[in-house]
């Protein structure tokens, strides 16, 4: 039973707000009213877990609780918080923001389980038995989309795909240009590609150092270099190869991760950069000789463990 705010002492608030996933809850619930399994969707922990903490937090008084069918949906609302919960959750709230790692990301997650929300509302389904995507992959796949919108791709393009990594961009757009350029400086790499474009007579596979590319200068329409910036020592030397081979008017596409604070990935997957921030990226490109730079943020799914990714564009003039 949850007790009155009355009962509660200021150690049992401290108690409540003493594990870092239920701060987390908190910021969240104080966002917007979310489900048990929305909420274990942004902090990334089981349902049975985020369930747990949530217990904590509505016995203790900081949660209200509303049932919308079966499920049960939690906020964080200040008017319901007596003085005492108020005064300690207005200090915490700021700290939090400034200083917990992941925050970020949760809000990221957030927005992502938000529009899906708002999507399921607005298709036949209804919100509590939203299925279209689930439906229309089943028929469809789940790459119809994107298979589609790659058709506005110029057909008469050359492409180069730097560091293709196993081929899965030159896959995907080698049916909608004229030739791909698939660029790597591991063997492995490529014939993993070779063997995933091998439908795709139109697709030439080069060993070769991205910062020194294999390719002649203006003679490729658009540079893509897709999930490979962070493990490169000289990014700023890639922006200027991207520049070189560039035709006038060209195309060059980065994606990456944003900056973040995640330096374990350093050791465990060879990461030199911890992603790139807007101002730095930039630079890089304007100093290659690249402008008109276009910087998007990329919608992240609501299940995604990394950091967010950008996506940045720019021309040769």
């Amino acid at each position: 039973m949850r007790k009155t705010n009355n009962n509660i002492s200021i150690s049992d608030h401290l108690a409540a707000l003493s594990e870092p996933v239920r701060l987390r809850l908190l910021r969240l619930c104080e966002r917007d009213e979310l489900s048990v399994g929305e909420l274990a969707r942004v902090v990334q922990q089981p349902q049975s877990t985020v369930s747990r903490h949530l217990k904590v937090l509505h016995d203790d008084g900081w949660l209200a609780a509303r049932f919308e069918g079966t499920s049960t949906l939690y906020r964080l609302a200040m008017d319901d918080l007596s003085s005492a919960q108020r005064a300690l959750w207005v200090p915490v709230r700021s700290q939090l923001d400034q200083d917990t790692p992941g925050l970020d990301d949760d809000m990221r997650r957030l927005s992502a389980v938000l529009a899906e929300r708002k999507l399921d509302t607005r298709t036949f389904f209804g919100r509590v038995a939203g299925e279209w995507d689930s439906v229309r992959n089943e028929l469809f796949g789940d790459r119809v989309t994107l298979l589609a919108l790659l058709n506005l791709v110029p057909p008469d393009w050359t492409v180069a795909d730097l560091g293709c990594g196993t081929g899965n961009a030159a896959e995907l757009i080698a049916p909608c240009v004229k030739r791909v350029l698939a660029v790597d400086q591991s063997d492995a790499m490529l014939d993993a590609a070779r063997k995933r474009c091998a439908d795709h007579s139109n697709v030439d596979f080069l060993r070769g150092d991205l910062e020194h590319l294999p390719i002649t200068d203006g003679s490729v329409d658009a540079a893509v270099c897709v999930l490979v910036m962070h493990h490169i020592e000289d990014p700023a030397q890639v922006c200027r190869e991207m520049a070189r081979i560039l035709r006038p008017g060209g195309v060059a596409m980065i994606v990456d991760m944003v900056e973040h604070d995640r330096a374990a990935y350093r050791q465990t997957m060879g990461h030199r950069w911890l992603g790139f921030g807007v101002p730095i990226l930039i630079r890089m490109l304007g100093d290659a000789g690249l402008g008109s730079a276009k910087f998007q943020m990329l919608r992240s799914e609501s299940d995604a463990k990394g950091p967010g990714l950008f996506a940045c564009t720019a021309r040769k003039p």
